[in-house]
């Protein structure tokens, strides 16, 4: 299944209805951004100090625009746009998107809603020219239905254990199950030229559904191995959907996935059931630095596990490792901070150019509107790349459940019109090792982020659902010294 090739920029101005909301909204492409702030003497109400006051990061002036905008059967999120090779000039961009449906030649597109917590979804991607960096390139679907093939074969290893059916999910309205890629290269300074992309399945537990962390490879981000499992250990098995592709034969089956195990042979999963699409567990970013692969994410607090999912909170934890490949690749959990809010999306990697960490996360800014908080991303450094340096980080003001942060970027693209918005799935453009980077066309920028707008109305409109059909925009931000102001 392909896409057909993506609208740029300039396909928005016959489309009155988005482009009157993104005038509204002050959505600007990166070629009318107005230029960066000028220096000031003392300290900038515009600006906020981060990495123990070293630096400063500057609101307004940036770069921003729309990356997409899916037709109403068609949904992107957690979009990494990644330069797969040092010096090279084409980047790949790779996201989650909605689940190849098989359609007869000349179907429309009609609205699409998602249903099941099992719902797979799907990785999709694609390669452009870096100079395209800010619109999305033709893609296709590379891996799906995953989560449904784990969860038959839970079901069957059950079985022959004669071990309980696990409880029913809950009902849930809409959404896609969690899918959330994350790439990074393989040890390509020991000859491994392969990439990794690590992925979230949901998967049935006898307490309920879980997230769990599922491996494919790929050496040209066309045809990808999952990994999998058998008496012997780990093996990579080709992908072949189910009926995919006129050679594909129809006893064809997907490989059946094998959780990621980590250095003591457990699975990695989520450390509590629980049910909906947008659940944060195990979701995050995965950087590379001196040789050691730094796998940061969010999971539920254990001792919240038997809270209602409203109450739950959220702790960073880390992983490493020192080969993707390996049978067991990644370390023992290690939380790194705490507590953060329920609905926190967090990434971190090594910044431009700079030996710091940087974390994106999701947050309101300290304003109101009638309609209460406005959502934005935050952003920080921290001092060095030790790891008490992001726990001594402060991520939000108290009261923490309201999410407030005077860290925010300030961003203005889409929303709805009225001063409401949505910065849900957020992703950025990383090297090969998932560290920052930024496209040539904005060299003095430190970094780029992509998201996902529930409330800017897509192409048809409002649609009924607020994932499918829902536009994807990018933003960048600027970062300097304190004394050069």
């Amino acid at each position: 299944m392909t896409l057909p090739l993506l609208a740029p920029i300039r396909r928005f101005a016959a489309r009155p209805g988005l482009a009157k909301s993104l005038l509204a909204t002050g959505c600007v492409a990166g070629s009318l951004a107005a230029p960066a702030p000028a220096a000031a003497q003392g300290p900038d109400p515009g600006c906020y100090p981060t990495a123990g006051g070293a630096l400063e990061i500057c609101r307004g002036g940036e770069a921003e625009g729309v990356l997409y905008v899916p037709r109403p059967c068609e949904s992107a999120a957690n979009v990494q746009i990644l330069r797969p090779a040092e010096g090279g000039d084409r980047l790949q961009a790779i996201y989650q998107a909605e689940t190849p449906q098989r359609t007869r030649r000349g179907e429309t597109c009609a609205p699409r809603r998602a249903e099941s917590p099992l719902d797979g979804g799907a990785v999709r991607s694609g390669s452009m020219p870096e100079q395209l960096a800010t619109t999305l390139p033709p893609t296709e679907a590379r891996l799906w239905e995953l989560a449904r093939v784990a969860e038959r074969q839970g079901r069957r290893s059950r079985s022959r254990r004669r071990t309980r059916e696990p409880e029913a999910p809950e009902a849930v309205q809409e959404g896609i199950a969690a899918r959330h890629p994350m790439v990074v290269a393989g040890r390509d300074w020991s000859g491994d030229v392969y990439s990794y992309v690590f992925l979230l399945t949901t998967v049935p537990t006898p307490s309920g559904n879980r997230h769990a962390l599922m491996q494919a490879r790929t050496a040209d981000f066309e045809r990808f191995d999952v990994r999998s499992a058998d008496a012997d250990g780990a093996l990579w098995v080709p992908f072949a959907p189910e009926g995919g592709g006129r050679h594909r034969s129809r006893r064809t089956r997907n490989p059946a996935p094998s959780p990621v195990l980590d250095e003591t042979g457990a699975a990695i999963v989520g450390n509590c059931a629980g049910a909906g699409f947008d659940r944060n567990d195990l979701v995050g970013s995965i950087s590379v630095v001196d040789q050691v692969y730094h796998y940061f994410y969010t999971d539920v607090l254990p001792a919240d596990c038997d809270k209602p999912a409203a109450e739950r909170r959220l702790g960073l934890y880390l992983r490493t490792g020192r080969d993707p490949a390996a049978d067991r690749p990644w370390s023992s959990a290690r939380l790194v901070a705490e507590p953060l809010p329920g609905e926190a999306l967090v990434r971190v990697a090594k910044a431009k150019g700079m030996d710091r960490w940087v974390v994106a996360y999701s947050c309101n800014r300290p304003s109101n509107t009638m309609d209460g908080p406005v959502a934005d991303l935050c952003v920080q450094y921290t001092p060095d790349l030790a790891l008490g340096s992001i726990a001594g980080l402060k991520w939000y003001a108290d009261p923490m459940a309201i999410m407030r942060s005077p860290h925010y970027l300030g961003l203005r693209s889409g929303g709805d019109g009225t001063g409401r918005f949505s910065r849900a799935q957020h992703f950025w453009m990383t090297d090969r090792y998932g560290n920052l980077a930024t496209p040539t066309n904005y060299p003095g920028k430190a970094g780029f982020l992509t998201w996902l707008d529930r409330r800017a109305p897509g192409t048809g409109g409002q649609p009924t659902s607020s994932v499918f059909g829902r536009p994807i925009y990018w933003g960048t931000w600027s970062v300097r010294p304190v004394e050069a102001r």
